[in-house]
């Protein structure tokens, strides 16, 4: 029985701690308070469980003990007088994830968290940083990869973020209409950093994490039902329209590329479902980054085979992309896309102008793409190098047996390039 229920548990923290720690911290008002009961609260479900059973509303149970073992921890720190007049207010009777609700044009607390840690008080970086650690579960460590940045100073930065949501009494809520779409971008960006780490995890032996772009397109929904703005359209369209291809990426541990992927498997509901969105956020007056990256991806989609892929209309496509949202990523796929409709020679000199200026020195893609395209033009000794620069900035294992699969061909059979085609996509 105890084992039944430690899996038990076990499968609630992956599907719902991150509600509960969203509701623990509504009711209690801090972070590190809510963090601390929500610990609390699953090691109390370890002891409790096997003896009196799994209780019919698992999540509640969990918000209930953690906001009790929270007033516990004020108590013992002599300094809960005024914590526990407030915790006190709570009815004892009332179901806790679902009680005091306040707005109920906003359905979950995850969304309300979301948008206090993209209050315009604190930076892009800590919006962001905050979001991922405490809205998503991911470590430290994994945000600090999102960011290509060093897991101290994630750490430095989400410590500062909630210091300055305590200092400023910042309000767990949903800004008001009038607000909200200047808070937007940051929720839109945190967003899709989410589902990024879900289609394609940044390190670790598996592929993807389907439990973290599940929660991008749930959040992404309630961001929809709350505003329907074509910038939300276009994000959910994106993810919709990459997620609708993930059972075609992989093959065990393996990744498939685009331009490898049996087609028939790709989940045509998504697909009409993400092209209907991208629809209508393009006849709206207000084309943003999502929405014409969103209308590539349709290209994508729409494409019966590599092969009919309209790489014209996706360069010109990322032309505009590029208009109104220039980085230097947006450029390597530009670029990439400029090699497929022109041939190598032209991918090659605007990947290695981009190399050049320095911005993408440590971005494991644009090595790859070099080596890609070196090796389409018979440069075998360089494209060698530049897969074994791209290996060393791999985090992934799946990611490191691709391009040893990639350096071996090189070494042994420089001949051989059919498998290789889709590198860039």
């Amino acid at each position: 029985m105890t084992e039944v229920v430690r899996e038990h548990v076990d499968e609630i923290y992956r599907t719902d701690s991150r509600r509960v720690l969203a509701t623990l911290i509504r009711l209690l008002g801090d972070f590190d308070l809510a963090e601390e009961a929500l610990h609390d609260a699953f090691m109390a479900a370890l002891e409790r469980w096997p003896n009196e059973g799994i209780p019919r509303n698992p999540r509640a149970w969990l918000v209930s003990a953690g906001r009790f073992k929270a007033i516990d921890r004020v108590r013992r720190r002599a300094s809960f007088d005024a914590a526990v007049a407030r915790f006190g207010e709570l009815d004892d009777r009332t179901d806790p994830a679902v009680a005091d609700v306040g707005d109920e044009s906003v359905p979950d607390d995850r969304l309300r968290l979301l948008f206090t840690c993209c209050h315009p008080a604190l930076s892009p970086d800590a919006q962001i940083a905050l979001t991922l650690r405490e809205v998503c579960g991911l470590t430290t460590e994994e945000v600090a990869r999102a960011f290509l940045t060093p897991a101290p100073t994630i750490a430095q930065r989400i410590v500062r973020a909630k210091a300055k949501i305590r200092d400023a009494r910042i309000p767990y809520e949903v800004p008001s209409r009038s607000d909200l779409a200047a808070r937007l971008d940051s929720v839109l960006h945190v967003t899709y950093l989410v589902f990024n780490e879900g289609y394609l995890a940044s390190s670790g032996t598996a592929l993807t994490r389907p439990d973290l772009s599940g929660e991008a397109l749930r959040l992404a929904r309630l961001t929809l039902e709350l505003l329907p703005d074509p910038e939300v359209m276009g994000l959910l369209a994106l993810m919709l329209l990459h997620e609708s291809r993930r059972v075609a990426r992989t093959s065990g541990d393996e990744l498939i590329l685009l331009e490898d992927q049996d087609r028939s498997l790709w989940n045509r509901d998504q697909i009409a479902e993400g092209i209907a969105l991208v629809e209508r956020a393009l006849s709206s007056r207000r084309v943003g980054p999502y929405a014409l990256q969103a209308a590539i991806a349709a290209v994508h989609a729409e494409s019966p085979n590599a092969a009919a892929t309209d790489w014209a209309q996706i360069v010109g496509l990322y032309d505009v992309l590029l208009r109104v949202d220039p980085s230097p990523l947006i450029e390597l796929n530009r670029a990439a896309a400029i090699a497929m409709r022109d041939g190598p020679a032209a991918g090659l000199i605007l990947i290695d102008a981009l190399l050049a200026r320095g911005e993408l020195t440590q971005y494991l893609h644009a090595h790859s793409a070099r080596a890609y395209l070196l090796r389409r033009l018979d440069r075998v000794a360089d494209a060698i190098a530049a897969y074994e620069r791209a290996s060393t900035l791999a985090t992934q294992e799946p990611e490191r047996r691709f391009l040893a699969r990639r350096l071996a061909q090189l070494r042994c059979h420089p001949e051989e390039r059919s498998d290789e085609r889709s590198a860039l996509i």
